[in-house]
Order: structure tokens, then C-alpha cells, then sequence
């Protein structure tokens, strides 16, 4: 069996290949740059981890229910066709339904990790250069975990989500040297640090939750940075090249806003499609993860100046115009404390395992 074999539907071919547009720009000028984003970097260097080391392989996971959800969380759930199946399509549907999340996840970040060496690449400040560094590794590292838990833990896999593709394809293909920034750190970046929260934050299942906690340790920083980069570069920029980048901005949100739809999941298990969506589009689940998932991009963007009358009436329509009020640095905080948090508990079971190892050891010889 190929790793081809693993996907639900047959993927065309092995490698795709985007064209990319732009220059490699190179910098003589080695002084020490923005402090802030120097500090970024630093922090990017001390935070590095070994994701076969620090997460709990050994771990348990029901391949029908990865995330350890109550059925109430099921898009499908109290209808009428969830009635109707029998528990094993439940059971297939439930894989299907992990296998195709962690899969996209799995692709986004092969996607960020292309994006951000071509960051490095075409980035005129060195400052910058030295942390998209960092984050090519980063990204790495999560392309790994990810891969592995789906081939460990499912043995599934699903095919990257048309709407995640055309995201990856236009920030890759557009000549400027900030659009993949803005296409990766703040949209794609941003979404994924709020889908990762939601899930993070309900699994009832310790792996899936060190998986998610974990990344978004990393992502948290990722978001920073292009925060950081593109709000003093479009501070510069005329009013039309604004008008530019706030096109993109929405045509790439409403791309996002329908990347979590699945409906892919119902297409390949020859469900009626038009019901499920439906289903997904009305239930109060969705609609609140839905509003969820725009919690970091939308500060984000106010942040670094595209909040013209066109991002604000596509916010508005979404329904998630009111996150622009939310502190994206303390929601970043707050990403990375729950991460130092897991290591905490994880520390203190191990030492209290060493001490019922020792105080039995001392027993038996008691006994002896």
C-alpha cells in the first residue's frame, strides 16, 4: 500500500505545482533592526520543540470520535437523516469527519511552510528574513505531528479543500512581496489559530489537546509577526494599494469562511449533500464556530490599517464585525499560557508517578 492508497478520493498527482511571481531580495544592510521583531526572533529560537518528544504518543484515540465530542456537536445530530443511520455509518461518518478536519489542518501547514520560506526569500528587511526563519522550522514541525497522528491514530486521509488551495495558490502567485504575508500570517494563520482554539478548547481527548495547545504556542507568534511586519508597511502605502490589499482581504475571508464547511465528507460518503449542508449552515453549532473562526483575523486586520468601508461591510455580512473590539495581544497570551499550562500538569503527574514508584520501591523493601 502507497501513501496514495490512504486518500478517500483519488488525488491527480503527487506534487502540485504552483508558479510563483516576484524576486529574491537580499539585504547588505546586516544592522540590528526593529527591536520588536528581533525580539520575535529570539523568542522563535528559545521556543523550539521536538514534537516526537514532548507529545504523549502512547495516548488513546477513539479513530470514530478523535476529539473525544459530545454527540450534541455533531452538524448532523437531532435530524432527522442522523436518526435514520445505523451506527456504523454514525461510526464511519465520525471517522470521515476527523480524518477530513486534520486533514486540512495538515495541508494548511504544508502550505505555511511553503509560504513562509518564500517569506524569507522575497522579504526585503533582514529582521524579517531572521524570523520567517524560525517559522519555516516551526511549520516543519507541525507538518510532522499532524501527519503522524492522522497515520497513527486514523490511517485516513482527505485531499486539500479547494477553498484552502486557491487561498495558498493567489497568495504564492502575486508578484508583491507582502501578499503572501498577508494571504498566510493574517488569513490563513488566523484562521487556524481560531479553529485550533475551538477544537483545543472542547476535546475531551489529552493527545488532541496537546497537539492543538502546542501549535498554537507557535502560531500565536507567527500572527504577531505579520502583524508586526505588514502594520509599518501599509502605514506607507496610497490609498489605491490599500484598496488593493482590502480586496484581497475579503475575497480571501469568504474563501475561509466556507473552508470548514465538509462538505467533501458528504460527497464521499454519497450522502444527500444539499440536506447536509443545509444541516451544517442552519445548526446553531456551526454558526457559532463559524463566528468563532474569524476571532484572530479580524483585530488582526484592523490592526495593520486595511479597515476600509469594503472590509468593514464584509465583516458585518459574516457576522463577526464585532471581534474587531477583541485584544489580539491578550487572546495571543492567553494562547501560549494554556500550552506552559499542559506542560505544567503534564510535569507534575510524572513526579507524583516517580513518587508512588519510590514509595512502593521503599515498601517491598520494608517487606523484604
Amino acid at each position: 500500500m502507497t501513501m496514495r492508497d490512504l486518500y478517500t478520493t483519488p488525488i491527480p498527482e503527487s506534487t502540485w505545482h504552483v508558479p510563483v511571481a516576484g524576486a529574491a531580495r537580499f539585504n547588505w544592510e546586516y544592522d540590528d533592526g526593529r527591536d520588536r521583531l528581533l525580539s520575535l526572533y529570539q523568542k522563535g529560537k528559545d521556543k523550539q520543540w521536538d514534537a516526537q518528544k514532548r507529545i504523549d504518543w502512547d495516548v488513546a484515540v477513539d479513530p470514530n470520535n478523535v476529539a473525544g465530542f459530545p454527540e450534541d456537536l455533531n452538524p448532523l445530530a437531532g435530524s432527522d437523516l442522523w436518526d435514520r443511520m445505523p451506527q456504523e455509518a454514525r461510526d464511519e461518518f465520525g471517522r470521515h469527519q476527523g480524518t477530513w478536519l486534520f486533514s486540512q489542518f495538515l495541508h494548511g501547514e504544508q502550505g505555511a511552510l511553503t509560504v513562509a520560506a518564500r517569506i524569507v526569500e522575497s522579504v526585503p528587511d533582514m529582521d524579517s528574513k531572521f524570523y520567517a526563519a524560525t517559522q519555516v522550522m516551526d511549520e516543519a514541525r507541525h507538518v510532522e505531528l499532524y501527519n503522524k497522528f492522522i497515520q497513527d491514530k486514523i490511517g485516513m486521509y482527505y485531499p486539500i479543500n479547494q477553498d484552502l488551495a486557491k487561498l495558498l495558490e493567489e497568495s504564492l502567485s502575486d508578484g508583491r512581496w507582502d501578499l503572501p504575508y498577508l494571504g498566510m500570517q493574517v488569513l490563513i494563520e488566523g484562521l487556524a489559530l481560531a479553529a485550533f482554539g475551538v477544537y483545543r478548547d472542547m476535546s475531551t481527548n489529552p493527545l488532541v489537546k496537546q497537539l492543538l495547545a502546542y501549535v498554537m504556542q507557535d502560531e500565536a507568534r507567527h500572527v504577531a509577526f505579520g502583524r508586526l511586519a505588514l502594520k509599518d508597511y501599509y502605514a506607507q502605502l496610497t490609498s489605491k494599494e490599500r484598496a488593493e490589499r482590502e480586496e484581497f482581504v475579503v475575497e480571501g475571508c469568504y474563501l475561509m469562511r466556507d473552508r470548514f464547511k465538509g462538505k467533501e465528507i458528504f460527497e464521499t460518503l454519497d450522502m444527500p449533500v444539499k440536506e447536509c449542508m443545509n444541516l451544517v449552515d442552519n445548526g446553531p453549532v456551526y454558526q457559532l464556530y463559524q463566528s468563532l473562526l474569524f476571532t484572530r483575523i479580524v483585530p488582526c486586520v484592523r490592526d495593520i490599517g486595511l479597515w476600509g468601508d469594503r472590509v468593514k461591510k464584509a465583516y458585518a455580512d459574516m457576522g463577526v464585525l464585532d471581534h474587531a473590539k477583541a485584544d489580539l495581544v491578550q487572546l495571543m497570551k492567553q494562547d501560549e499560557d494554556i500550552a506552559e499550562e499542559i506542560d505544567r500538569a503534564k510535569a507534575e503527574q510524572e513526579l507524583a508517578v516517580r513518587r508512588e514508584e519510590v514509595h512502593e520501591a521503599i515498601a517491598q523493601g520494608t517487606e523484604d
